[in-house]
């Protein structure tokens, strides 16, 4: 059985980490390591683009949540086709939120019961081995008739491909024949008849080709085995003293269980593997909802975002605001607009805490949210899936840095174009400031029209006015340029407007801002 609720085809990638965490540890306090699943960037992504609170109110506390949130967020699809079969999966959700998030609790259920099963530490001894795997069977039983029960009830309500398709497996597997087939199993599992094992002497007069067989009159109602005739054979009794005849008793007992209880152990595995799955593909959901009613709640608008292939060059949007931004002032902030169809870069200058950066936060933020499937942050967003994002943000200096800001610069977008593919969404913060204006500018000027020659969408906020200037005076009809709002008194209403590049970014503004509030009145 599989969820597919994230690919056509196959597994959400975490599933198989968090399954191995599930399955070898007992202790879930600790925050799981996730570093070789993430993208080489995963750090500077959190860091640059304030994933980290995003992930924090996606998960509501719930570390698990945070988790499969933190995997899901950086690891984009560039298939247009694979962010569509999410969005309307989501719509789903959106539209189901109570019984998605009742089956979700049913997966939680099931596996919370099997770590809390009070055999997990038995013995490896094959008969402890398979008096667990139909207790723990059991368990599931109960488990996937809660599912099949909720299922049943909400069939018409899904939509979306992804719950047609499980909810038709569902239904097709697990059936009312299934359930009593699995129910006889169970019980007979169990024992009740005693054990019957045959086998054959080898060398040495030792047993080998043990067959676990049906214990006589198994078929037969209770008076039938009353009333026949008791078959013939010879038997003997063990004395409960002698610990050698019954471990060897034990033994053989285990010889003839090995293969049912292997077959037993697969299939909680397997049911415990689907209940895995479907916690983790459906938690990525559930996250988006949390998400989503945290914004609401703010009075921050959500679209779904129209996809288009890599390398068509769209984007559009009204209203992009920044998520991480609202969710740590815990209120609603103010959006941008733009129709950036067919230019490749785009330049943003202005007054300084005029809003470039928050506008650059929200653009990449919006850009992993379609592309792993999600809602966007604006009134309406559209834009062409990207082949990976990378971020070059100015660093403050600190201890570790072995050299100079500027080398340290050079090495990150080296790395970065060591990383970047076509069609990748490059961001620059400030970048190549570390040095004097003539020099800063003339790295940007090569780097940047390397990178449009290698076909890579970029983005860049600066004060270089030179290397702004440069592009503006080219007259390029693929190149954007954006100027952060200055009012007339100072005052920054902190939108982006389209706008030729300035000499000045107004620095002074914010020098008198500052100090005129803090400076005594005798200074005045």
């Amino acid at each position: 059985m599989k969820a597919r609720l994230m690919f056509k085809d196959r597994d959400f990638d975490p599933t198989q980490l968090l399954a191995r965490r599930d399955r070898y540890r007992h202790d879930y306090s600790t925050a799981l390591a996730l570093d070789h699943l993430l993208p080489w960037n995963e750090e500077d992504l959190t860091k640059d683009l304030g994933i980290e609170i995003v992930c924090k109110t996606m998960s509501g506390e719930d570390q698990f949540l945070f988790e499969v949130a933190r995997v899901a967020l950086v690891s984009m699809v560039s298939d247009v086709d694979a962010v569509r079969y999410r969005q309307h999966v989501l719509a789903d959700c959106q539209r189901n939120a109570g019984v998605v998030r009742e089956l979700y609790a049913i997966a939680v259920d099931a596996i919370d019961a099997e770590r809390a099963d009070p055999f997990w530490f038995s013995t490896k001894r094959t008969s402890s081995i398979l008096y667990r795997g139909v207790h723990v069977l059991t368990m599931f039983v109960e488990q996937l008739k809660r599912l099949m029960a909720t299922v049943d009830q909400h069939a018409g309500d899904f939509r979306s491909e992804g719950f047609s398709r499980m909810v038709a497996m569902l239904q097709e597997e697990l059936t009312d024949e299934f359930f009593a087939s699995v129910g006889d199993h169970l019980r007979r599992l169990e024992f009740r008849e005693g054990v019957l094992v045959s086998a054959e002497l080898g060398a040495g007069n030792k047993g080998r080709n043990y067959v676990l067989r049906s214990p006589n009159g198994a078929t037969q109602s209770w008076i039938g085995r009353f009333l026949s005739e008791k078959p013939k054979g010879y038997t003997f009794e063990i004395d409960p003293q002698d610990e050698v005849g019954n471990r060897t008793f034990s033994d053989l007992k285990d010889a003839g269980l090995n293969e049912v209880a292997n077959a037993v152990a697969q299939s909680a595995e397997h049911i415990l593997g689907f209940f895995r799955m479907l916690r983790t593909e459906l938690g990525f959901y559930i996250g988006c909802l949390n998400l989503q009613a945290k914004l609401s709640e703010l009075g921050e608008p959500t679209c779904t975002p129209v996809p288009s292939s890599a390398g068509e060059r769209k984007l559009s949007f009204v209203g992009l605001y920044d998520v991480s931004l609202a969710l740590a002032s815990r209120r609603k902030v103010i959006g941008n607009d733009l129709n950036a169809d067919s230019r490749n870069l785009c330049i943003i200058t202005g007054a300084n805490t005029g809003g470039k950066s928050t506008f650059l936060r929200s653009l990449g933020l919006a850009q992993l949210m379609m592309q792993v499937g999600m809602f966007a942050p604006a009134e309406s967003f559209s834009a062409d899936v990207c082949e990976g994002i990378c971020t070059h943000y100015k660093r403050e200096e600190d201890q570790r840095m072995m050299s100079g800001k500027w080398d340290e610069e050079l090495k990150r977008i080296s790395e970065i174009v060591d990383h970047c593919n076509p069609n990748a969404l490059l961001l620059f913060n400030e970048s190549f400031a570390s040095t004097n204006e003539r020099e800063g500018s003339e790295i940007a000027d090569q780097i940047i029209r390397a990178l449009l020659g290698r076909h890579i969408k970029v983005f860049f906020v600066t004060h270089l006015y030179s290397f702004a200037a440069r592009f503006f005076d080219r007259n390029a009809r693929d190149v954007t340029f954006l100027r952060a709002e200055r009012r007339a008194d100072g005052t920054r209403p902190f939108k982006l407007v389209e706008g030729k590049p300035l000499e000045t970014s107004y620095g002074e503004d914010v020098y008198h801002q500052v100090f005129r509030k803090s400076k005594p009145e005798r200074f005045r």
